[in-house]
């Protein structure tokens, strides 16, 4: 049985092409890990020469070898509202299929986003990873659902340390963020997320 396809998905505003490095890093280790792909890639020589104008999400599809390379105009949304799902999902390569994904957030389409929680621990949310403001510094999940590469630039640069945060320990926190390649390090206004409990507001 072949192995489904993987993504990246990368940043690109007015022909920049973002972070490159931590791309190419995940792909490489992706391809190495789960495809055992024994050479490195370079994604630039797949990406040729994107749209000068405007902000994109470009979707490079792989498997040992890159499939395909699509432009898609990008459009940030705004969250508000969030849930805690509880899930034993794996999720650790950026497989091209969201399926798994999908049906969890169909559990809390009232919503605009869940955060999974994984043995009473927080992990990402269907589209990013997480942070949280202790006060002092940004923390973000020690087991992430999936290690993101914006995630991995700000750890590596010192912003975000890794710490197991506990499903419960929203009173510890005063601000919180999403984080992904496409919106980078976003501090989310006045979001409201919502337990079987109760309803936390940050």
């Amino acid at each position: 049985m072949s192995k489904e396809s993987c993504i990246e998905t990368i940043r690109v505003e007015d022909g920049q092409i973002f972070n490159m490095a931590w791309h190419n890093r995940r792909c490489n280790q992706t391809r190495r890990e789960y495809y055992g792909a024994k050479e490195c890639i370079d994604l630039a020589h797949f990406i040729g020469n994107p749209p000068s104008n405007g902000l994109f999400r470009c979707r490079v599809l792989y498997h040992q070898e890159i499939l395909s390379v699509e432009y898609l105009p990008y459009q940030a949304k705004v969250f508000k509202t969030f849930k805690l799902i509880e899930s034993d999902i794996e999720y650790g390569y950026k497989y091209s299929n969201r399926d798994a994904l999908d049906q969890l957030k169909a559990q809390a389409s009232a919503y605009d986003e869940i955060i999974i929680v994984k043995k009473k621990e927080l992990t990402d949310t269907s589209i990013a990873n997480i942070a949280f403001f202790d006060g002092q510094q940004w923390v973000t999940p020690k087991k992430p659902l999936l290690e993101g590469t914006m995630r991995a630039k700000l750890v590596e640069k010192g912003f975000l340390v890794e710490k197991v945060i506990k499903s419960d320990s929203f009173k510890h926190f005063s601000h919180f963020a999403l984080i992904n390649a496409m919106i980078g390090f976003e501090i989310q206004k006045k979001p409201t997320i919502y337990s079987e409990k109760e309803a936390i507001c940050l």
